[in-house]
């Protein structure tokens, strides 16, 4: 028995690992991409196109990305895959700043990396079974944070240090260590039936598409579309908030980005703990609307206020409705899809529709900003998420129900 809880304690570690550093692979460079591109003389709209490129590549694969890992037996190979990826495109973005290499890099990057949300949520539900997913994850989530804390706060130290290339590299570098982290997880620990939601390693494999799962779950079409409309203005907000601090003046580029990543992922590790708590005693429907609520009074505040004193309440607002949803999103599609076996075709039919959101609001906001200037582009980003509210509000009799987490 000890050596089982002692193998247990190892397998988790290595889990918790795999969280903190695929969080630098996985957005380690994108608000920084920004500030490179601007020092090389592109303007808002570019760069907001071209992230829209990649976010639309991601959005597309998300759903066949859930559906191979609810089928396969090798879902660490779909984190191993983004993490050759994310150091591929490093290499590739720092050795030409041409539209269509920064474009095809983004693209590659997004198609392997549209797996490694449903992988690592497949692997979770596999090691510690259904019971055990909303803490887990509450915990996943909490070292994901503190991973983009540190990737963050190391990236404004070499980028201040060394120049904006060193934060490329520092990408590539987590992508190694996400790749070693998974390799300590064994295979034979996953179990791939509760990996997909079939109840007790058991139970017939429906043949259920992404697709009918979505159309056929009001309560998970409901998320999803209050979802799109919140990250339609909050995939934006970030980047966007860098660019116009460059614009203004505020400071080394790198450095003010890298605050506003820290300050927010910092929230994000104590909120993410306290969504795992909430859900626990009181469902996810608090939790997701709480979310919601912070993104117009965020927009108004970054309107307001672009500068230093700004930074804060901007991001730790970030970190509020972020931290709430990165526990409340992925445990409440589990908790809605459980006995389906198409848990990770589920979690990626979410991913994909809120990706909409997320993809298109660069290119929004980028346009907006160039035409009619931040401030402008912040009020309207926020105001998205009022849709969003709005949704939660009229169906809360249906979601109430479908977001009751059962304890025993």
């Amino acid at each position: 028995m000890p050596g089982t809880l002692q193998k247990n304690h190892k397998i988790i570690w290595a889990l918790q690992s795999l969280n903190f550093f695929m969080a630098d692979m996985q957005a380690g460079i994108g608000p920084f991409l920004g500030i490179f591109l601007l020092a090389h003389g592109w303007k808002s709209g570019p760069i907001g196109s071209v992230m829209t490129i990649g976010g639309v590549a991601g959005m597309l694969m998300t759903a066949p990305a859930g559906a191979l890992i609810d089928a396969t037996k090798r879902k660490r190979l779909y984190v191993i895959i983004p993490g050759i990826c994310t150091i591929s495109a490093s290499a590739l973005i720092l050795l030409s700043q041409n539209f269509w290499v920064v474009s095809i890099s983004q693209v590659a990057t997004a198609i392997a990396g549209s797996a490694i949300g449903p992988a690592v949520i497949g692997i979770t539900l596999g090691i510690v079974r259904q019971s055990g997913f909303n803490r887990q994850n509450g915990h996943n989530q909490a070292w994901n944070h503190a991973g983009n804390v540190a990737g963050a706060a190391l990236s404004g130290y070499l980028g201040l240090k060394f120049g904006m290339p060193a934060i490329f590299c520092l990408s590539a570098v987590f992508g190694v260590l996400s790749i070693i982290s998974v390799l300590q997880i064994p295979a034979k620990s996953i179990d791939d039936k509760e990996a997909r939601g079939l109840k007790g390693g058991g139970g017939k494999d429906e043949k259920a598409s992404g697709i009918k799962v979505l159309l056929t779950c009001k309560p998970l079409l409901i998320l999803a579309a209050a979802l799109a409309f919140f990250h339609l203005g909050n995939g934006a907000m970030l980047p966007m908030y860098g660019l116009a601090a460059a614009t203004k003046n505020q400071g080394n580029p790198a450095v003010f980005v890298a605050m506003t990543i820290v300050i927010a992922q910092l929230v994000m590790v104590g909120v993410s703990l306290i969504a795992m708590r909430m859900a626990e005693k009181s469902g996810y429907w608090l939790v997701l609307l709480i979310s919601f609520l912070a993104l117009p009074v965020r927009g108004f505040i970054a309107a307001h206020m672009i500068n230093q004193t700004g930074l804060y309440p901007v991001q730790i607002l970030d970190g509020i409705g972020a931290g709430l949803q990165s526990v409340a999103v992925p445990g409440l599609v589990a908790h809605i899809l459980n006995g389906t076996g198409r848990v990770n075709v589920g979690q990626g039919a979410v991913m994909t529709i809120q990706g909409l959101g997320a993809s298109l609001s660069p290119a929004i906001g980028g346009w907006i900003a160039q035409g009619v200037g931040y401030s402008a582009s912040f009020l309207i980003l926020g105001s998205f998420a009022l849709a969003s509210i709005l949704l939660w509000l009229i169906f809360s009799v249906v979601l109430k129900e479908a977001c009751a987490v059962k304890t025993h």
